[in-house]
Formats: C-alpha cells, structure tokens, sequence
C-alpha cells in the first residue's frame, strides 16, 4: 500500500490482529511472504513423545536463512510464542507455536550456545554456529530475556557477505565515493559513519577497510561483535568479562604503532578522547557514532567532551547513511503518481527536489521475492567532508543547523535527495524512501 495513502486508510482500518493458534497446530503463516513452513508443521504436529524440538529448532535457523533474514524474534505471548523475521530491514509475522514449546525451545538454544540452563531470571548473551544444507556457516548471536510470560529470543544471523560487497555494490553515488577517496589517501584522521542502529555503518567500514588492505599497512580492529572475517586484518572481540571494553582495547592496540585502526563504536567519553587523540598522533581511525544525520556528528563529539579544536583537526568526513530496501527486478514496473500523491508527496519533499517527476517504480510481487516486491538493500548517503568553512564553524562550536547550511552550499547531497534520486532510478520506492525517514 501507498505511505501516501497509508495515513487515510489507517483512520477508517483497525489494525489486523494475529488469530489465536490452538496447541494442537501450532501454524500462523504470513500471507504477504512465501515461506514454506511444512516440515516444520509436521514435526511440531506430532505427539510430545515423538516431536524432536532439535530438528524445530535447525528448521526454522535454515528456514530464516533461506529467506534471507537478518534477526529471528522469539516472542512469548498469552496463548502462543510468536515468530518474526527480520527481511531487509523489516519485521514479518511468519510462525506460531503453541504456548507450551516455549521453554523447550529456549533450552535448545541456551544449550547450543552454551548458556546457563537453570538460569530463567537474568538476560543472557551467547553465540553458535550452523551448518546450513548448502554446506555453508552461518554464526548466530544470541541474546535472551525474561518477560512477563516467558524468556524471549532474538537470534542475528551474522551472514559473511563482505567478499560480494563493495562500497560502489552499497549505493554510494560518484561523488560521495570521491569524497571517501580523498579521505582515505590521508595518512591520518578520523572517518566517521553515523546512523541508527542497522543503518549498515559497520559494513560500510568494513569495505572502507578493504580498499585500504595491502601488505604495506598494519590494520588492527576491536569490534562487539566481529561480523565479518577480513584476511590480513587482526581482529579483536570486545569481552566485558575480561574487561577488554573499546576504550581499553584502543589503548592496548596503540602500543602495536598500527597505521589504521577502527574501532566498532564510539559510546562514551574515554573512547571518543582516545580515538581523537591516535588520529592526530598519525592513525588513520575508522568508527560509528550513533546520530541522526551527517552534521550532527559534530554536536555529538562534543556532548563527548572532546574539544572543538581536536575534531576541527582530525576529522576528515562523517558519513550519515539509512538502508532503504531495493525493488525486485524480476517484478519492477512503472508507477505513474496521480495528482492527489503529488500532492501529499509536495509535504515530504521539497518542491525543487520533487520538480516534475511523476514516474517511479514498485515492485508487483513474485515468488523470487516472497511477493513481497522488494530484494536486498541499498544505502542511502550523505557525507560532510571538513572544508575551511565547516572548520570554522566547529571552532565556534556551531549547531548542526548551521553546520547543514553550509556543507549544502559547498555541495553537500542530502540524504533524502540521494534516496529520491534512487526512486527515480528505479532502485527504490518514494514510499521507502519516505518510510526510514518518518517511521
């Protein structure tokens, strides 16, 4: 359905509601996916004595992977245990089971990932690995609750697709590969990627990681966690039992003199002051910061408490990016916008972005897609890189307001202009577009 046409239509709709299972089936299956469930039906079927939770559990890890699913959400409810899946960024209703294999199943992961059993009251944390049918690995994290009617799980499947990417492969225009070109030729400096959380800040260092690995350069990462394997690269996991935290790690890693270093996530003070600080001694340091936007990047690392001239001085650009989701080429077809969406559209985008355009592209749904008319993701960008002016503003200590104005000026692409400009390729939908921005 339209976002357009969404807000009119939610006025006059209730909201679906998930029809109660009975025990006995255990089966809700989402009728806007094309999963097949029905082996897993069988097994949960049969009679306790005969059911093999082992094999539920295998089924529905492959089933998610098959269906290329990032997360599997495991929610007890009154009646049931909800099942979701994470598809390009998007949570989809698949599977019910009954109230009762609750426990059961929670059991098996906690004993492949090797928690604690006995322990129903405390979260937990853990990682397993699976084989899948097509002789691959897949390593998935775990990470277990107690809620009001039982332990929840969310399992990530951390899929190792760095070897198929690229940053060209991620959406970056030409110009913004310019940009991060010209930031990567320094020999020191800090490369900032900003964004929410899933927003694919991580896989773009990885790939930033990947055009500077040679032979001639030491690299060295801490990550929480580590999620993909780059050969050549040494690679920390941050383990809090030990107390090797990213701040502490940082340290450590600067006494082996490596030329760049990245550091999963900068969270607090200490690790903000660490990083600014090995970026101006001579490193290349790649990170993530969670903000909004671009230009808040800036406002952020003072929050942090690192002075204004320190960032005005190490940081070559920050990269704020979304991850919007890419239309099935197998089922694209044109869409022509009526004049009543160009209307509604004219209150999302700005009338200089929006021009003319009329013609976008959606997907009609097909089994490559599971009918749900998209396949993959594809990054949306914008990247502030640090000019004389923008220098400036920092040292002044400058809003994020003022900070946008000017890198628009010298030639700042907003991200919701690099979006539209995807829809109108055809990459993307003007419903996706305006979803990551207005959910």
């Amino acid at each position: 359905m339209s976002i357009l046409k969404r807000a009119k239509k939610e006025k006059v709709e209730e909201k679906p509601k998930l029809t109660p299972v009975q025990p006995k089936t255990g089966v809700q299956k989402n009728k806007d996916l094309s999963i097949d469930f029905s082996e897993m039906d069988k097994e949960v079927k049969k009679p306790p004595a005969f059911r093999s939770i082992i094999r539920v559990v295998d089924m529905l890890i492959q089933q998610a992977y098959a269906s290329r699913s990032s997360d599997i959400h495991m929610d007890p409810e009154e009646k049931v245990m909800r099942i979701r899946f994470r598809i390009d960024g998007v949570l989809h209703d698949v599977y019910e089971f009954p109230r009762e294999l609750n426990s059961e199943i929670i059991t098996r992961i906690k004993v492949l990932s090797g928690l604690r059993t006995d322990e129903h009251f405390a979260t937990q944390d853990g990682r397993l690995r699976v084989k899948m049918p097509d002789e691959s690995f897949v390593d998935v994290r775990i990470s277990i609750a107690p809620t009001y009617f039982g332990e929840n799980c969310v399992m990530r499947l951390l899929t190792d697709h760095s070897k198929d990417f690229s940053l060209e492969s991620l959406g970056f225009s030409e110009i913004n590969l310019k940009k991060i070109e010209r930031a990567i030729k320094k020999p020191y400096g800090l490369i900032l990627a900003t964004g929410p959380t899933g927003s694919g800040k991580t896989t773009t260092l990885y790939m930033v990681l990947k055009k500077l690995n040679n032979p001639e350069v030491s690299i060295v990462t801490i990550e929480d966690p580590i999620e993909y394997s780059l050969p050549g690269v040494d690679q920390i996991q941050v383990n809090r039992k030990t107390g090797l935290l990213f701040s502490t790690g940082l340290r450590s890693i600067l006494r082996q003199d490596p030329n760049i270093v990245m550091v999963g996530e900068i969270r607090d003070s200490e690790t903000a002051t660490i990083a600014v600080n090995a970026a101006m001694t001579g490193h290349l340091v790649l990170s993530t910061l969670h903000t909004n936007d671009a230009p808040t990047t800036l406002p952020r690392l003072l929050d942090l408490g690192v002075e204004p001239f320190l960032i005005a001085s190490t940081l070559n650009i920050a990269i704020g990016q979304r991850l919007v989701r890419t239309i099935c080429e197998d089922c694209k077809v044109k869409k022509v916008l009526s004049k009543d969406e160009m209307d509604a559209l004219k209150d999302s985008v700005p009338p200089k972005l929006l021009g003319d355009n009329k013609v976008f592209y959606r997907g009609e749904g097909c089994p490559r897609c599971s009918d749900s008319g998209f396949k993959g993701r594809i990054g949306i960008h914008e990247i502030i890189e640090i000019t004389e002016k923008i220098r400036t503003l920092m040292m002044q200590r400058a809003n994020a307001d003022q900070i946008r104005r000017v890198a628009i000026e010298e030639g700042m692409v907003t991200m919701l202009e690099d979006g539209f400009n995807k829809a109108v390729a055809g990459r993307t939908t003007i419903e996706e577009v305006l979803r990551v921005f207005h959910e």
